[in-house]
């Protein structure tokens, strides 16, 4: 998608230079924006936050800007698109001309590995040209490091990070990697669970509400939201899923890069016609509580937004044991929780969810209790607030 021009609001615009000069500008370095659960968190704690807040987003992949049409339009929010890329060699000159592009701002807010040198720059420019505060979000890894982290990148996490105020992180296994793999001070690494709007997961959706898509009656469906990237494996559970009995659907709700082997998956094992892929739904706690079972079958999660939400809504879970998912859903739920890649044990829990709607029933409701007493987003809009703040040496935020 390319990148929005920049919007003005009325409403964003009080008036006077005394009252613009006085409002906090953010500048947003994401490793891309298309709409995943890190993007869907910073947009609602930019429209927590308010008109009172203006926003500049850059994407290190061109393009990838999905997210945007998610914004509110009442705030103002640029997507310039002269930023000094994100991406490259990490050579001075390339560092020293991202730390100037920086400077106009108030905060920095950084995204995963594909905004570190971002961090970098900082690292190393920040003293000579006098630049603001910073904050680093690692919210997962991608393809490349699902199976292990890459030495070379976590050397280079250790130097830049020290110039992070705080080093966010949504779970117990990124706390852990940030403590004893990048070797971060305890007081630099913050834990914030990512939390939902539990009253907006809707347990008994209307049929269409996906557009395009209508669940039938007696139809059954497994479901998940996810960008369809490959870290998250989707032919995995194209493959897990295709034993169930014929009334089953996969449906699948995202955008990304791997469509096409989604559905060559599907294709090879003749259940094209029971696997969806409607695109991305908006607002994806509207739709997850018609799946009958939420599934995930990533090769690396960390706190997923969308497990949360599909539990919100009173859905059982089937899951690998990666992240810190074992530890978010109840216990009853944990049976389904299967060892990370092993696809038999992962088909093994679906076929046994499908197999009793009782069991489904019980789980989801005791998945529903618990995300709704733990998983609150006022806590985790709270804590964000507080930690930029503390950032920019405030009392309060925005």
């Amino acid at each position: 998608m390319r990148a929005p021009q920049s919007r003005r609001s009325r409403a964003c615009w009080p008036g006077s230079p005394e009252a613009e000069a006085a409002r906090v500008h953010l500048l947003h370095l994401h490793s891309g924006f298309d709409a995943g659960g890190k993007e869907l968190r910073a947009v609602r704690l930019m429209q927590a936050f308010g008109p009172g807040v203006r926003h500049t987003i850059v994407s290190a992949q061109p393009g990838a800007h999905g997210a945007a049409r998610l914004v509110d339009p009442a705030l103002e929010v640029a997507y310039p698109l002269d930023f000094p890329s994100l991406q490259g060699l990490p050579s001075p000159a390339r560092l020293h001309a991202i730390a100037r592009a920086m400077r106009p701002f108030d905060l920095v807010l950084t995204y995963n590995w594909g905004a570190m040198d971002a961090v970098m720059a900082r690292r190393l420019f920040a003293p000579l040209l006098a630049l603001p505060p910073l904050v680093h979000h690692e919210d997962g890894f991608n393809q490349d490091e699902a199976q292990g982290l890459k030495p070379q990148r976590n050397l280079f996490r250790r130097l830049a990070l020290p110039a992070a105020s705080a080093l966010v992180v949504p779970s117990r296994r990124l706390e852990a990697i940030a403590l004893e793999t990048w070797h971060q001070p305890r007081g630099r690494v913050v834990q914030i669970v990512n939390g939902i709007d539990a009253a907006a997961c809707i347990a008994t959706p209307p049929a269409d509400a996906i557009p395009g898509l209508v669940k039938a009656p007696g139809e059954k469906w497994v479901g998940t939201l996810a960008g369809l990237r490959k870290v998250k494996n989707l032919p995995r559970l194209v493959r897990a899923f295709a034993a169930l009995p014929g009334e089953w659907k996969l449906v699948i709700a995202g955008e990304g890069p791997e469509r096409a082997e989604i559905e060559a998956e599907a294709a090879r094992l003749d259940i094209a016609g029971r696997v969806h892929l409607p695109g991305f739904v908006s607002p994806p706690a509207g739709v997850v509580g018609l799946f009958d079972i939420f599934a995930l079958s990533s090769d690396s999660e960390q706190f997923p937004i969308s497990l949360v939400e599909a539990m919100a809504a009173g859905v059982p879970v089937a899951s690998p044991a990666v992240g810190d998912v074992a530890a978010m859903v109840t216990p009853a739920n944990r049976d389904f929780v299967s060892p990370a890649g092993d696809e038999t044990a992962l088909a093994a829990a679906l076929a046994r969810l499908a197999a009793d709607a009782d069991l489904r029933a019980r789980l989801g409701a005791a998945n529903r209790a618990h995300a709704r007493a733990h998983y609150g987003e006022d806590a985790m809009i709270s804590a964000y607030r507080r930690t930029y703040a503390q950032a920019m040496g405030r009392t309060s935020f925005p």
